[in-house]
């Protein structure tokens, strides 16, 4: 399973740092990305680590002020944002999908329970 933290209340400007725990398996052969879903609107794909070579990739929503990474030793990926701005409220939810080169949440194997990220004054 995946388990996510880190969401809360965070004043516009501010920043977070969500984190996404694997058990059960190991997150290796698997591509990872995070994903969001704002109240009414569809589920979008911000980020993604793919496999094998592990490069990352952002939606231009959040290029340049979302960063994602990985620590194999905790068997954990990370979502660190900077600079929030309202339209980043969402539920967050990373997804792991088996052996893959892009993060198409229609292919996800493993989805965390969301975490709820407010951006507001």
């Amino acid at each position: 399973q995946l388990v996510e933290s880190g969401g809360g209340l965070v004043e516009p400007g501010g920043s977070l740092r969500l984190s996404c725990a694997a058990s059960g398996f190991t997150l290796d052969k698997y591509a990872i990305g995070w994903f969001r879903q704002a109240p009414g609107k569809g589920r979008e794909e911000i980020s993604c680590i793919n496999y094998p070579d592990r490069t990352t990739e952002y939606a231009d929503s959040v290029n340049g002020r979302f960063t994602m990474s990985r620590d194999n030793s905790k068997n954990t990926v990370y979502l660190h944002m900077d600079n929030l701005i309202p339209e980043d409220t969402a539920v967050y939810y990373c997804g792991a999908v088996w052996r893959a080169l892009a993060c198409v949440d229609t292919s996800v194997n493993y989805w965390g329970q969301g975490t709820l990220v407010n951006v507001s004054s």
